[in-house]
């Protein structure tokens, strides 16, 4: 795609944290981005409620077209990215990277040493921004079986690998930004 294209697209695109009237739009998107695990409604709305400062929405032209929950670990530092959804019609302009760059800048994960997800193997737009953004802000990317098929899902879902990536200092975030 032409930058100029590119450019006229993303003029309109703005990331903040939601709110709680976002619940069922976030839940809709979530629904749309096909392998992602789908939630109850409820689920989403509590975390743009509670988990908002962990949270992002990305809008475009009003219509929001990306979101990534997470959290920080009780008594860790570290920030766990629990999903990362970008509409068909937003995919193609970096939204992952720009909303994962958006999060770990945010005071709230200035302590974060870590950033944390899970990925199944054959994810592979996930591994695909996870490793991308690691490249970029100069973090090593480690994973290792974590949610095990038989263990912890009773042979339901396929195994989860905990993927880790090394956060730099807040000051060196700054410039991936």
């Amino acid at each position: 795609m032409p930058k100029e294209k590119i450019k006229a697209r993303t003029r309109h695109l703005r990331l903040r944290k939601p709110t709680a009237a976002d619940g069922a739009d976030i839940w809709a998107l979530i629904r749309a981005c096909k392998p992602l695990d789908e939630n109850s409604m409820y689920a989403n709305l509590i975390q743009a409620d509670h988990f908002r400062d962990t949270c992002v929405v990305a809008e475009l032209n009003g219509e929001i077209v990306g979101w990534i929950s997470g959290h920080m670990i009780p008594a860790k530092e570290e920030l766990f990215v629990w999903q990362v959804a970008v509409n068909q019609k937003a995919r193609g302009l970096g939204l992952g990277k720009t909303m994962l760059r958006e999060l770990v800048n945010r005071d709230v994960c200035e302590a974060a040493t870590h950033l944390k997800t899970t990925i199944t193997r054959d994810n592979a737009a996930s591994w695909g921004l996870f490793r991308s953004f690691a490249r970029e802000i100069g973090g090593g990317l480690s994973d290792k079986p974590h949610f095990e098929r038989e263990t912890h899902f009773d042979g339901h879902h396929d195994t989860e690998h905990m993927v880790t990536i090394d956060l730099p200092e807040p000051s060196r975030l700054a410039l991936a930004a």
